[in-house]
């Protein structure tokens, strides 16, 4: 394992999200019991815990999915609390949301799924130029030659790489990756790790990354913070979130790397 180099590019007077004693819950079961969290201009954020505590509830929330109970969430200076549905639209295409099945459309070839959006949220742009930003996200996740394929001809390291370049097509300031390399082999993880690595270096991206993968973790994070009963309770590097007696982090880790 390599942890990430120290990343320069990081504007750390710029918060692209800055979040405030945010609470959620689902009837009596309680699931976010007052987070804060930033997240700066250019910097890859991982949010490591278990399944259920809330990270994917985190990232929903983030983007408008869900509606927070408590706390302010402000992204790239909308509050998403209090915008109209409209406001929230907008808002929206500038956040890519790259989901855990990588979301493609099976009817569709990869031109067809990438062309979606564009042609949703892009009526003006000719056809050359969506031709032409189809090309470079191709280019960029390293799939240029499978423009044509159904998703059921491609592996599932290609479709997450397709998955990627349709949530690029309209250049979001933010990115959330949600389990990104979840059910794929080591080497493919590996991959998947470089390609998040190479698009916030190429699109100057700031990424929240939500995952119990401790090897993306590493790969991966400018910094991490830990959720554990509702609130981030670690926050830094890999070694520095780890530097710990915690007995719930030191399982955590374990779990991923004893033999």
């Amino acid at each position: 394992m390599t942890e990430k180099e120290l990343n320069p590019n990081i504007d750390r007077s710029q918060k692209v999200i800055f979040i405030r004693g945010l609470k959620k819950a689902f009837d009596d079961n309680v699931i976010l019991r007052g987070v804060d969290m930033d997240l700066y201009k250019g910097e890859n954020l991982v949010v490591l815990g278990r399944s259920g505590t809330g990270k994917s509830v985190l990232i929903k929330i983030i983007s408008g999915l869900l509606t927070a109970d408590a706390g302010e969430v402000n992204v790239l200076g909308e509050d998403v609390c209090c915008i109209t549905p409209k406001e929230m639209d907008k808002l929206r295409l500038k956040i890519g949301f790259s989901f855990q099945n990588s979301a493609l459309y099976d009817s569709m070839t990869v031109k067809e799924n990438l062309e979606f959006p564009l042609v949703r949220h892009a009526k003006d742009m000719t056809q050359a130029e969506r031709d032409k930003l189809i090309d470079v996200v191709l280019e960029a996740v390293g799939l240029r030659n499978a423009i044509n394929q159904m998703p059921s001809e491609l592996s599932g390291g290609q479709r997450k790489r397709i998955g990627i370049a349709r949530t690029l097509i309209l250049r979001p300031d933010i990115m959330l990756y949600d389990e990104p390399t979840a059910g794929l082999d080591p080497i493919t993880c590996i991959e998947i790790n470089n390609l998040i690595n190479e698009v916030q270096r190429r699109f100057n991206t700031s990424s929240i990354i939500i995952t119990h993968d401790l090897t993306c973790a590493r790969a991966v994070g400018d910094r991490l913070v830990m959720l554990l009963d509702g609130e981030f309770k670690r926050e830094g590097t890999f070694e520095e979130v780890f530097a710990t007696d915690d007995e719930r982090v030191q399982a955590f880790y374990n779990y991923n790397f004893s033999e």
